[in-house]
């Protein structure tokens, strides 16, 4: 696979480790995207890890994924409850997405059960805390390789 897979990260995950660690845990961003490093040298595919707080941002590297990018990971944190703008991006990107949610979204607040996001993703990966995208990124390589 030459493409890389993008894991795409939403509002206020850049304060991962220092913003409720009663609900998101003590690792950081930077945590996360090393161990997806890692083990995306054992699955010897590569991975293009970024975080914006503006959803803009966000739009355009899922556009910019249409042609650099074989997969999306995407944790869009409040966003996956609000933005149509990036669902519409995502439905423009022909490749397999997966949704991941640190804490489990629907145990929470009832603003955050549903997310726009859940209707383009193939799946997604809530609860499981920082290991969600190490799960994700498994699946996703199944996804690309089948």
């Amino acid at each position: 696979m030459t493409k890389p897979i993008y894991v795409l990260n939403g509002p206020n995950l850049n304060l991962l480790g220092l913003r409720q660690p009663e609900i998101y845990g003590h690792e950081t961003l930077a945590d996360v995207a090393a161990q997806l490093a890692a083990l995306a040298d054992q699955l010897q595919v590569q991975v293009h890890c970024a975080q914006s707080n503006h959803e803009g941002q966000l739009v355009d590297w899922i556009q910019e994924a249409r042609q650099s990018a074989a997969g999306i990971i995407i944790n869009p944190g409040a966003y996956s409850h609000t933005s149509v703008a990036i669902l519409d991006a995502l439905n423009a990107f022909e490749g397999p997405v997966l949704e991941v949610h640190i804490s489990n979204i629907h145990k929470r607040e009832a603003f955050r059960h549903h997310s726009f996001v859940s209707s383009r993703a193939e799946g997604v990966i809530a609860g499981f805390g920082t290991e969600g995208y190490a799960l994700a990124l498994r699946r996703m390589v199944s996804l690309l390789a089948a």
